[in-house]
């Protein structure tokens, strides 16, 4: 063995270490691609520049490592170091900066460059190292299956651990702590390999890093409100991060707003003209509905508007997020402005994904269905927008049942509107789209659908509990007058091979 080089023991803990840097990495990647998505909405976009650019980074590194002629080992925890800072801080700078819209982009793909260019330069560091103790063929392949095993823990533990149950901020700030204290235990597994000069200020400089790291996770409910805000621009008043997406309830002197992922679903100020617009126009050209299929709409306000006809006798809710269903239990002003809705005992709310429940064989047949899904800016949303949806849809309903579909903006993104009734028509539905003002929102697009004859002339139900603050009859018949900007455009369908209708939103609201 060379004179220096290290003891065959700690080879085990370096391959530890490749495993801690693949994992780190990749959540690094993950992390700038949701929050590119969450702060700028267009996901498959974002989503496809960060992976390409991360890697294109990691090339950059291996090709930058053979310009490391000496000191090695010195490097590889330099490198480190470099990576616990930058990755572990990207989640706070992410968010901070995003108010900066001039510049969030190129801090967004700057950092994820860099962390590559990090993350690509470490490992063939970590191979010189090895080198000397392996054949060439088993330190390949040893290394590499850390590597990829590295790849299937971060792809695993982000979604279904670590963002549920720590946040995107305390997620990044973890990996930096982990990537220090690798950078830290080299310093002792290479040993040998370092010289003694210099090898104390390394140690304080990596305890210092994991000590500023382990601070901001402490105060990262502050870094996330402060970065939140500043995007957001109101105060936060409730925030909480499911397995399935981030709840954030911000206040103003009028009201409250709920956001899902940063994207607003209703302000308490002029909510009722949505979910009158919703659910009325259908609910009333019934002469009696008794079951109601209420899909998406976890915050029971549109349940609310249904429990205004006498004549219900049930009302299942399906909304994938528990933590979304019980949110008024956490805050009381929802439930307040709901009415309790969800807590009416004919209300049944199941937590389930719409796409698989709706696909169970299942005898029961509803009135009437009210489709309250987000916009579809994601492909797990978009699928909801199908044929194949609509298809299943159709064999829940009594033959007399209307539908209700929200359908974002016809004047904003036209294609996307469109696109939802062609794909209604070519999945057997009769449509007539309509649209209501909404000054959160501006105008906003609705469908109105049944398998048979619509009803032409509508007349709001008489005997509605309580006045209705937006609609009367006149009202009602005028939201199915269209405007020459909002006329019929013509689009693809919507399929579950081709997900036009996500593309389409991505092009109209993305811009």
């Amino acid at each position: 063995m060379p004179a220096g080089s290290m003891n065959r023991a700690p080879l085990v803990l370096l391959y530890l270490n490749v495993l801690v840097i693949a994992t780190c990495g990749l959540v690094y990647e993950l992390l700038a691609g949701t929050l590119a998505s969450y702060l700028l909405g267009d996901s498959v976009t974002q989503f496809s520049l960060v992976i390409g650019i991360y890697l294109s980074a990691l090339g950059a590194g291996a090709w930058v490592s053979r310009f490391v002629v000496g000191g090695v080992a010195r490097c590889f925890i330099e490198v480190e170091l470099g990576v616990a800072l930058l990755g572990g801080f990207s989640a706070p700078i992410l968010f901070a900066t995003f108010a900066w819209a001039d510049i969030f982009r190129l801090v967004l793909y700057g950092l994820v460059f860099a962390i590559g260019l990090l993350v690509g330069l470490e490992l063939p560091l970590l191979m010189r190292l090895l080198k000397e103790h392996l054949d060439f063929e088993d330190l390949i392949s040893r290394v590499l299956t850390f590597d990829y095993i590295g790849a299937l823990l971060a792809s695993l533990l982000f979604p279904l651990f670590l963002v549920p149950r720590l946040g995107l901020v305390r997620t990044s700030l973890l990996c930096g702590i982990l990537n220090a204290a690798v950078a830290l235990w080299g310093t002792y597994l290479l040993r040998p390999l370092l010289s003694h000069r210099g090898l104390r200020g390394l140690r304080i400089r990596a305890g210092l890093i994991i000590a500023l790291l382990a601070v901001a996770i402490v105060k990262s409910d502050m870094l996330t409100t402060l970065a939140e805000e500043s995007v957001l621009g109101d105060p936060i008043i409730h925030a909480e991060t499911t397995p399935y997406q981030r709840l954030v309830l911000t206040k103003t002197d009028r009201g409250f707003q709920l956001y899902l992922n940063g994207h607003l679903q209703f302000n308490s100020v002029d909510e009722y003209r949505y979910h009158e617009a919703l659910v009325h126009p259908a609910l009333s050209s019934l002469k009696s509905p008794r079951n109601v299929l209420v899909l998406g709409g976890g915050d029971g306000l549109a349940v609310r508007e249904i429990l205004r006809y006498p004549s219900i006798e049930s009302v299942t809710l399906v909304d994938i997020d528990p933590g979304m269903t019980s949110l008024a239990d956490r805050f009381p002003p929802l439930s307040e402005l709901s009415r309790g809705a969800l807590q009416d005992r004919r209300v049944t709310v199941i937590n389930e994904d719409a796409f698989v429940w709706i696909g169970r064989q299942d005898s029961r047949r509803f009135d009437a269905a009210i489709i309250d899904f987000p916009d579809p800016g994601t492909f797990s949303i978009g699928k909801l927008y199908t044929t194949r949806f609509y298809r299943l849809l159709q064999e829940r309903l009594t033959p007399d049942a209307l539908i209700s579909v929200q359908c974002t903006s016809p004047l904003v993104a036209p294609r996307s509107f469109w696109c939802i009734v062609s794909t209604l028509e070519a999945a057997g539905f009769q449509v007539r789209p309509y649209h209501a003002s909404v000054p959160t929102f501006g105008e906003w697009g609705f469908i109105l659908a049944a398998t048979g004859p619509l009803p032409q002339e509508l007349r709001l139900s008489t005997n509605l509990i309580g006045p209705s603050r937006f609609l009367d009859d006149k009202v009602l018949n005028n939201l199915f007058e269209l405007p020459r900007d909002m006329q019929r455009v013509k689009t693809e369908i919507n399929q579950l091979n081709n997900q036009m209708l996500v593309h389409y939103y991505d092009q109209e609201w993305g811009s």
